[in-house]
């Protein structure tokens, strides 16, 4: 029987191969999410050939890996019967829908949601802000380096600047007063404590001296980098799109494509994505088996 368990951080190390062979653009795709988010979505995982399978609450994932799907599948439903509750994927890509719809003709019912699809961009549209289409966020980065500022590397030197900046950030932002903030701030907090071992990357602006932002990520398959957090103060304009575009040319100059994640119906996060044009959505269904 397929034996699910809490997420740990030694994991990673037989987790990331699994997943390097599904090579999937999704950012649920990615140990650093099923890690930080675990507590807070009751995220479990474990192993069926060489398969990653990670369960979200009721859902499962589509796993990751390789490996006889057949046999995948009535595993998955024999651990589902066996604890009363029904077969259900959610976030799955498009091509692990095609194969159930194919495979399995009207044994599933598929749905989608598009807050949960991933924005992504182009990597050197990002780095360059070039077109009439981003003028504005030229506009931004040029006002804001005429200020005092510098941009570093998050390290073991500064990277306590950054937890006590995520701190002042959910004061400012009544994060306590909002569930879904705190949960989030919770997961920030969860990656810069375990920010090396996971193996992220990042960095931090200064205005003055003092951190006003920082974001990090890392890269999430073969061609794509995913960004994983980005929080700034507003006292200046301009420090969103400046650490947008510093983490751009520092670290994805190898990689053809940045995934932001998703906006989660937020109507002010949808805007701020789409004001950056991506080039396209990573497109999620759910599914569910017909008992």
């Amino acid at each position: 029987m397929l034996e699910l368990k809490e997420l740990r951080i030694e994991d990673k190390e037989w987790i990331d191969p699994l997943l390097r062979i599904s090579d999937y653009r999704g950012c649920e795709y990615n140990f650093t999410n099923n890690f930080v988010w675990s507590r807070i979505y009751n995220i479990t995982a474990g192993r069926f050939q060489d398969f990653y399978i990670t369960k979200h609450g009721d859902e499962f994932v589509f796993p990751a890996g390789k490996g006889d799907t057949d046999a995948l599948l009535s595993e998955l439903k024999l651990y589902c019967d066996s604890n009363g509750i029904p077969l259900k994927f959610c976030s799955m890509d498009i091509k692990d829908k095609i194969l159930l719809e194919q495979r399995y003709p009207g044994k599933f019912t598929f749905s989608t949601n598009e807050d949960l699809y991933d924005y992504v961009y182009e990597s050197q549209s990002l780095q360059t802000l070039s077109g009439k289409k981003l003028h504005s966020k030229r506009n931004y980065i040029n006002r804001f380096k005429q200020l005092d500022w510098s941009f570093e590397d998050i390290t073991p030197d500064n990277i306590g600047e950054c937890k006590e900046m995520s701190l002042e950030w959910c004061k400012k932002n009544s994060c306590e007063e909002n569930e879904e903030k705190s949960e989030e701030m919770c997961a920030v907090a969860s990656g810069l404590e375990h920010f090396f071992k996971l193996g992220l990357v990042g960095g931090l602006i200064r205005v003055e001296g003092k951190v006003q932002a920082f974001s990090y990520g890392e890269q999430l398959n073969s061609d794509t980098f995913v960004t994983h957090v980005e929080k700034a103060f507003t006292e200046y304009d301009g420090t969103y799109p400046m650490i947008n575009y510093m983490m751009a040319n520092r670290f994805c100059k190898e990689l053809k494509y940045i995934n932001r994640e998703e906006d989660m119906g937020e109507e002010n996060l949808r805007k701020a994505k789409k004001s950056y044009h991506p080039c396209f959505m990573v497109e999620k269904f759910s599914a569910v088996y017909n008992a």
